[in-house]
């Protein structure tokens, strides 16, 4: 079980790249200081931008997993 609650859930599975990194990015950039997102994928290239993006910019990845299938990531906006 985590040790966080998520604020916010965002679900991109359906979607292919671009769309569901640009749904990431502006997910964070509009989340307060410390909200904890949800996201989940079903386009592996996505996952990996994704990852990528997060650390470059300073955020916290708390998950990053294959649920079902999916992928799973939760982010911790920390800047």
């Amino acid at each position: 079980m985590d040790d966080f609650s998520i604020d916010k859930v965002v679900d991109t599975r359906g979607s292919l790249c671009p769309g569901p990194i640009m749904a990431l990015i502006e997910a964070v950039k509009l989340a307060d200081i410390n909200t904890v997102i949800e996201f989940f994928f079903e386009d592996e290239q996505s996952v990996k931008d994704a990852s990528l993006w997060i650390n470059k910019v300073g955020n916290q990845l708390l998950v990053n997993e294959t649920v079902d299938g999916y992928f799973r990531i939760v982010v911790k906006k920390v800047k």
